[in-house]
């Protein structure tokens, strides 16, 4: 345990090799299993929440995929600090499992977990262990578009704002553009040796925060992906959702007002989706297994001064807000009136023609004086949208500043993880990446089915590109984050790197 975290301090790369129970030339072995850590004491449950966990073994590496239907491992939501800590220790104390072998991912669903989640994960790795039979490997890809949209928006005057909870959407005719999105599901299949599934990983980009009508407890849309996926196949087939680089990806409609949240239809989309790739995967006999763990530094962030120009553009908006005829309760009739006739909103026609056979203007004297007031009250209203925008964000900048300022170094540690199961790569990195980055690392990466992994062995809030770091302020990811512009050459050099080397 002293070299692992020597290792760690100095940022180099471990590998996990150590002697493991015999197997045949050419073979690998995988034991799965799942244990349920929903917290049914806080209130309604929906769906149960899961912690996964695949172990994989060949004459020389165990590796273990762990993955939780959590928002994240450690910083937010319910899960502790110390749990990866605690899981490693206790996986290398009980079972001899070195720390660096560990890859553990959260779904990034916002469902409550049990206290004791440390225990039952280290349950679920031993039943896994206990459970490893000789299996057949197979990799692909499937694909899904419509459940998800780049939560980004570019804007006409050149900035980014994104689709939030938090604010209100920009005005129609001020948008230009949107982001990408990643249709890819990355998948690695295990059979066991009579051909029946074993295990299903998938890899997929996509916050799972569309929630279900009733407000319960739930997984969301990859639990609702699961489901679907492991009662289709074999049956004690278990299927391990790995959130991809979800960061600026929402699912779809998550700002819609007219129907029901419910993430159920959106995850039985994937799900399917995905199963439809696995009929396709032939599985076949092979031994490549390695994990690669490295300790990256990365760049902390200053936003002293681009807090300070937030501040100063929130005055400015303050001072642009005009004094206003109407309030709300005023408003409202009028704007349905004026936007419902552009001729005749005061009267009926005949009114408004016989006023002008007899001379008078009276009623297009009252539409201008009404269309000036209405023309005052939105111009306030969209100040008031632009400031909620601008004061979330600036409490996201402040929050993370003092966090960067009270460190006592300029850097961070995150790891960097790759694992290699046949021809199934996977790279996993702690931070929320957005798209881009995962498309950029399988642009460059010289493997096939290379797939790219956020939320993983810890968590250091977004992980933006450097673009949408010089934005910071506009848009959630780049205000809730801790990195520095130039973070992302650093991240993805090393990255490349070790996709190399798998």
């Amino acid at each position: 345990m002293k070299f692992w975290l020597t290792c760690l301090s100095v940022g180099c790369i471990a590998w996990s090799v150590w002697p493991v129970t015999s197997i045949a030339a050419g073979l690998l072995r995988a034991g799965v299993a799942k244990v349920e850590i929903t917290d049914r004491a806080a209130g309604p449950v929906h769906d149960p929440l899961y912690v996964k966990a695949l172990v994989l073994e060949n004459n020389s590496t165990r590796a273990v995929l762990i993955t939780l239907d959590a928002v994240a491992i450690a910083e937010i939501g319910t899960i502790p600090n110390s749990y990866l800590g605690d899981v490693r220790a206790r996986l290398e104390k009980e079972l001899g499992i070195a720390p660096a072998s560990v890859l553990v991912n959260a779904s990034h669903c916002h469902g409550i977990v049990c206290a004791d989640v440390v225990e039952r994960t280290f349950a679920a790795v031993k039943e896994a262990v206990a459970g490893l039979v000789p299996v057949r490997v197979g990799a692909g890809v499937g694909h899904e578009d419509r459940i998800m949209e780049n939560r980004r928006l570019k804007m006409k005057d050149g900035r980014e704002v994104d689709v939030r909870h938090a604010y209100s959407l920009p005005p129609d005719d001020e948008v230009a553009a949107v982001g990408p999105v990643d249709p890819e599901i990355g998948i690695l299949r295990l059979d066991r040796r009579d051909g029946r599934p074993l295990a299903v990983v998938y890899n997929f980009a996509c916050h799972p925060i569309q929630s279900v009508p009733n407000g319960g407890n739930t997984a969301d849309m990859s639990g609702f992906a699961s489901r679907v996926i492991e009662q289709n196949l074999a049956e004690d087939t278990i299927a391990l959702y790995v959130q991809g680089c979800g960061g600026d990806i929402n699912p779809i409609w998550y700002k819609d007002v007219d129907r029901p949240r419910d993430g159920e239809p959106l995850g039985n989309l994937l799900g399917l989706n995905t199963l439809q790739a696995v009929r396709k995967i032939e599985c076949r006999d092979d031994d490549r297994l390695a994990i690669r763990n490295e300790v990256l530094e990365l760049p902390r962030a200053n936003t002293a001064e681009r807090i300070v120009a937030l501040e100063s553009e929130s005055q400015r908006l303050l001072r642009s807000l005009q004094g206003t005829h109407l309030n709300l309760k005023t408003f409202l009739p009028l704007a349905v009136k004026y936007g419902w006739s552009e001729d005749y909103p005061s009267s009926a026609a005949h009114r408004y023609l016989r006023d002008e056979a007899a001379g008078r203007d009276d009623l297009r004297k009252l539409d201008a004086t009404n269309r000036a007031y209405l023309k005052q009250y939105i111009h306030n209203i969209h100040v008031m949208e632009e400031l909620t925008r601008i004061q979330t964000n600036l409490a996201l900048l402040r929050k993370h500043q003092a966090t960067n300022l009270a460190a006592s170094k300029r850097t961070l540690e995150a790891e960097l993880v790759g694992l290699r199961v046949g021809d199934f790569i996977l790279l996993a990195f702690p931070g929320e990446l957005v798209v881009e980055i995962g498309l950029n690392l399988k642009a460059a990466s010289p493997h096939v089915y290379t797939f790219v992994a956020g939320y993983s062995n810890g968590y250091i809030y977004y992980a933006p590109t450097t673009e949408q770091l010089l934005n910071a302020g506009a848009a959630q990811e780049d205000s809730e984050c801790l990195l520095a512009p130039h973070w992302q050459k650093i991240f993805e050099t090393r990255a490349v790197e070790m996709l190399g080397k798998l």
